[in-house]
């Protein structure tokens, strides 16, 4: 027996990043009235963690709810970026619709077809909406067309191609149902959302629901959310939760929460279709059923794509180590990284033949340097290598994860992206000029190709370029290729760097450090001009002497460092270089830092290169 939840309904918002999602759950708040009149709320109300305010991108799933008229729509808030796919996956069950939103200038992009896919795979109801119409180059038609060639691309039904079309400008709160003619409000996107998205569906029988997404609070432990799809649950119930082994152990729940707004209120009881917080319910993992122990039932776990890239995370070995972290043994590393899988579902952790050294695998180098960044945040002190790409060995056959990649550059750019992207294996699959002077690009390139491409791309372009990828899956291996990389240059002695020291450095290349810096031993202080590491004296002070001279006391003139950012030093890495990660510092070195070490591994290699 079912009935409809006509009060309820449960949408998400899925879009490429940068579209305007976070925009638009900000001006659905305010215009819900959800906050007082004199409050003062800001903007991207929704990215409360720093790095997401930071970097500009929304980096975790994250549910809201407003009202409208009597109808409560309940708001999934997910990343854009094709590294954090996971967060899609785990939530967009939750929903019944989603709205998609499409630039009106850039038309769908990669993480556009990834969401699109995982929103039809799960039977969602698609509203479009054309976000930016107010753009200098926005075409909304053309998005429009694309977004229909989408549709007849991936959708599994006929129902699935009716979808509804708003067009909006986020940042101004403003929506309609033509380009032209915008209201003054969200209203015709409010009414569209309640007419369009179905109205969930209420299971009767015993409680069930499946764990989408966990929080943690200092007052009320573990807590686990997701949206109930049978039966009713009340604070003080006895229920099952069912793991991935399939075997069932009783817990309470201590509270129900729903959300009001931003905020979590407590609630009498909570019945099907409505999205809840529970508490009291330790060691619940994402994926876990909740059910009624008298009708024990499992939900199908959530699948979330393999993971492509990995990197070794060890303990930090420099001589600095201990200096500047809380946490930097073994045993604190591998519980900190262990921990981190209990969230987030994209990533996987292995332990290695080293004691002190784990392998970490993610979506991508976005996702493993968001996982590094907020660790180093918390105190955590460690080192990491290079990034690659994740080949396997199918039926005899080596294969390599492939990626669907888009970039806009301008046609001045054309020709040095493609030189660029054909050395990295990328095989064009189609080009198209819009009249404007930009371009745009469609290559499959293998993911290996783009480890390291993105700093490359935005000196190609000047930072005016546009670029996006998603993975679509493996393809034989491609054969080996080599991005040359301009020789290190590495401290030859430790000590504190002196201007004397890095102008003779700066005669050789570029900086990476500032005079009163520590550096020790085979630290990377630079990038040289050509190919080839060099050791440099960073700290050799200017001989004194008891002969003046009118020019020879003038104050070294030292060009200003070239500060690398997280992103920046994973990209600049080689396979025998680390990254040395502490709460203050990020710093580049060799994996073995003397001289004697270097030769001795280089001997070690070339011999077990003969041997094999």
């Amino acid at each position: 027996m079912t009935e409809i939840r006509h009060d309820i309904r449960n949408v998400a918002i899925i879009a490429h990043v940068d579209h305007g999602k976070t925009t638009l759950v900000d001006a659905l708040l305010k215009q819900s009235h959800t906050f007082r009149e004199n409050q003062e709320v800001g903007t991207l109300i929704m990215d409360t963690n720093d790095l997401e305010r930071e970097k500009g991108i929304t980096i975790l799933a994250k549910n809201t709810s407003i009202r409208h008229g009597d109808v409560t729509i309940n708001i999934i808030d997910t990343p854009g970026h094709a590294d954090f796919g996971g967060e899609v996956e785990r939530v967009l069950n939750m929903a019944d619709g989603c709205l998609l939103l499409v630039d009106a200038a850039e038309g769908p992009m990669p993480q556009t077809r990834f969401v699109l896919r995982k929103a039809f795979e799960v039977g969602l109801r698609i509203v479009i909406v054309i976000n930016k119409v107010d753009r200098k180059n926005a075409d909304p038609e053309r998005a429009l067309n694309r977004v229909h060639d989408l549709l007849l691309e991936l959708a599994e039904d006929a129902d699935q191609l009716e979808a509804p079309v708003v067009y909006a400008i986020a940042k101004e709160g403003r929506a309609g149902l033509r380009p032209n003619e915008l209201q003054d409000d969200l209203e015709p996107l409010f009414q569209t959302i309640v007419a369009n998205i179905p109205a969930p569906i209420a299971e009767q029988g015993g409680f069930q629901m499946l764990v989408a997404n966990r929080a943690y609070d200092d007052y009320t432990g573990t807590i686990s959310i997701g949206r109930i799809s049978r039966g009713s649950v009340s604070p003080g119930d006895v229920i099952s939760v069912l793991g991935a082994e399939g075997a069932a152990r009783q817990a309470r729940v201590v509270q129900v929460l729903m959300y009001r707004g931003l905020d979590r209120v407590a609630v009498p009881s909570a019945s099907a279709g409505d999205i809840v917080l529970l508490t009291g319910l330790e060691e619940v993992a994402i994926g876990d059923t909740l059910a009624d122990p008298d009708a024990p039932d499992a939900l199908p776990r959530i699948a979330i794509d393999e993971p492509t890239v990995r990197m070794t995370f060890g303990v930090n070995t420099s001589p600095f180590t201990g200096r500047e972290g809380k946490f930097s043994t073994t045993r604190q590393l591998r519980a900190r990284l262990f921990k981190e899988l209990d969230t987030n579902l994209g990533l996987h952790v292995e332990d290695t033949g080293a004691a002190e050294r784990f392998l970490v695998s993610g979506r991508g180098e976005l996702h493993l340097a968001v996982l590094i960044e907020t660790m180093r945040r918390e105190g955590y002190e460690f080192e990491v290598s290079r990034p690659e790409a994740i080949v396997k060995r199918i039926n005899g056959q080596l294969m390599e994860p492939v990626e669907h990649l888009t970039v806009d550059v301008r046609e001045d750019n054309l020709g040095p992206v493609t030189e660029a992207l054909g050395k990295r294996r990328g095989e064009m699959l189609e080009i198209a000029y819009d009249r404007k002077g930009g371009v745009r690009l469609e290559y499959l390139i293998p993911t290996r190709g783009l480890i390291g491409f993105r700093n490359t791309f935005l000196t190609l372009t000047a930072g005016n370029g546009l670029m996006g990828s998603i993975g679509v899956g493996y393809r034989p291996f491609l054969g080996e290729f080599r991005e040359q990389r301009n020789g290190a240059l590495t401290a030859s002695s430790p000590g504190k760097a002196l201007a004397f020291g890095l102008a003779g450095a700066q005669e050789r290349g570029t900086t990476f450090i500032e005079p009163g810096e520590e550096v020790y031993e085979g630290m990377i202080v630079g990038i040289q001009k050509r190919p080839g590491d060099i050791r440099v004296n960073v700290c050799r002070e200017k001989k004194q002497s008891n002969i003046r001279s009118s020019t020879s006391d003038i104050s070294v003139r030292l060009t200003p460092a070239s500060r690398q950012s997280l992103e920046q030093s994973l990209d600049f890495l080689a396979d025998d270089e680390l990254l040395e990660v502490t709460p203050k510092h990020l710093r580049l070195r060799k994996r073995h830092l003397t001289e004697v070490d270097q030769s001795r591994a280089r001997r070690l290699s070339e011999a077990a290169g003969i041997r094999s």
